[in-house]
């Protein structure tokens, strides 16, 4: 509530000022808002010690897969069985278990198990820790179309609920969450409660996260930050040759994703810029001829929340993913969802990314209602509203975004376009020497 007043104020200063006016909401049509919702409560049940808790899957290397489970038995072996047919396995895999404490808290045995080499596109049944329940795993497919679901900021209140409800409801291959999971916010049992939340969803198809300002849970002189996001969702950051979970690439289909992060240094003299430039030189647009990237602090943003927190990380980074030729940047941390025109450095651009802001998946914190006006010239929709997106990837060419806001508990799809890659409108050519003139700069 405070933070709102204060963007108010903010808004208010302006426009006494400078004669810029504030305007709430800011879609192409009249619109009511839901009421904010309550937070959930998740009552006790008693488990048995060795019940795998939490389960959660993410991509781990080239057809492997990473499983993740909690349990609070210290003594449950690290290992998944795993087949293509009900209750038959015919394949083991043994991995890892690691534990933190966090003041007066101790975690469960968090168990990290890679299986595979797995087939593309084929569902698997798997359990872990050598018992019951079952579960099972859709992998992604090797070839367009690719689809994702897209929600950041989720947290976990009923606006939540409604957001995974409707994400269950599409068809989709991977799950991709800019940051800000579970808003434990220093209350470690939140990740547990989140953990259970998530489980349904998260067990069956990849979920892949980059951290938020909500993972830090930094006390100084006592705990260092993102202990508990880095214990719980290890993302394949070893696989990409990344030596940070905060940020680290993958491939599924044509599309290489590049998960970076806005809460570790990544001006042009920090280790994050440096593995990226090496990633980004790896990248063969014939093979995967789609480049998405996403991180949480948002680089164009006309809301009046959280106004210019990503502008160092863009005047750092912009200038390389735009001679990479990036196609769309996914980005959370405002409560609330915009979606540019291509645009690079401010200005219209037709070799510059596609930005989406979608740190709207149901958090407690409530929404961002104050945009700035007039709308910039690069803002095509703007909508203070919980949702979640979708980006079907059909072919080298094309693909299809929506975003789907909750409106009175059905998914409407309230923002469409089609998008055209840079491969596809010859921009890729033109940046080729560019890029490589940014990559041979030490």
């Amino acid at each position: 509530m405070k933070l709102q007043l204060i963007f108010l104020a903010a808004a208010i200063l302006t426009l006494i000022s400078s004669g810029i006016g504030i305007e709430a909401g800011s879609s192409e049509e009249d619109y009511i808002r839901p009421k904010p919702r309550k937070a959930l409560s998740f009552p006790w049940k008693p488990k048995h010690s060795s019940e795998p808790q939490q389960v959660h899957i993410s991509l781990a290397g080239e057809k492997h897969m990473r499983i993740t489970w909690i349990t609070d038995d210290t003594s449950s072996p690290s290992i998944v069985e795993y087949g293509t047919s009900h209750g038959k396995y015919t394949s083991s895999s043994q991995g890892e278990s690691t534990s933190y404490s966090y003041l007066m808290y101790s975690s469960g045995t968090i168990h990290h198990v890679v299986i595979g080499p797995l087939e593309d596109d084929t569902v698997y049944f798997y359990r872990c820790g050598g018992q019951d329940p079952e579960f099972q795993l859709k992998t992604p497919p090797s070839r367009f179309p690719v689809t994702f679901a897209v929600a950041g900021d989720l947290g976990q209140t009923e606006w939540t609920k409604t957001t995974l409800d409707h994400i269950g409801q599409c068809k989709y291959d991977l799950h991709l969450i800019p940051g800000d999971l579970s808003y434990a916010d220093y209350q470690q049992h939140l990740w547990d409660s989140f953990g259970a939340l998530v489980q349904p969803l998260a067990s069956a198809r990849a979920w892949m996260t980059t951290e938020g300002n909500h993972e830090k849970e930094k006390i100084f002189l006592l705990k260092s930050g993102f202990q508990a996001y880095n214990a719980r969702w290890k993302m394949p950051y070893e696989e990409s040759g990344s030596s940070s979970n905060l940020y680290y690439s993958f491939e599924v289909a044509g599309v290489h994703v590049i998960m970076l992060g806005s809460y570790t240094d990544y001006d042009e003299y920090s280790e994050q810029y440096a593995w990226l430039k090496e990633d980004l030189a790896k990248v063969d647009r014939e093979r995967t001829p789609w480049l998405l990237v996403l991180l949480h602090a948002p680089w164009y943003n006309s809301n009046w929340a959280h106004q210019g927190e990503g502008n160092r990380m863009k005047a750092s980074m912009e200038p390389l993913l735009y001679a990479a030729g990036v196609d769309i940047l996914l980005a959370g941390h405002v409560h609330a969802y915009e979606r540019s025109e291509r645009v690079y450095n401010d200005i219209l651009d037709p070799c510059g990314a596609v930005h989406i802001t979608i740190g709207d998946g149901g958090n407690r914190e409530g929404l961002a209602h104050w945009y700035r006006n007039p709308k910039p010239q690069w803002s095509i929709f703007r909508e203070a509203s919980f949702g979640h997106g979708e980006l079907k990837i059909v072919n080298e060419t094309h693909a299809f975004w929506s975003w789907h806001r909750n409106d009175d508990d059905e998914p409407v799809k309230s923002d469409q376009v089609w998008i055209n890659s840079l491969v596809g409108n010859g921009c890729i050519v033109g940046k080729k020497h560019e890029l490589r003139k940014i990559l041979a700069v030490l």
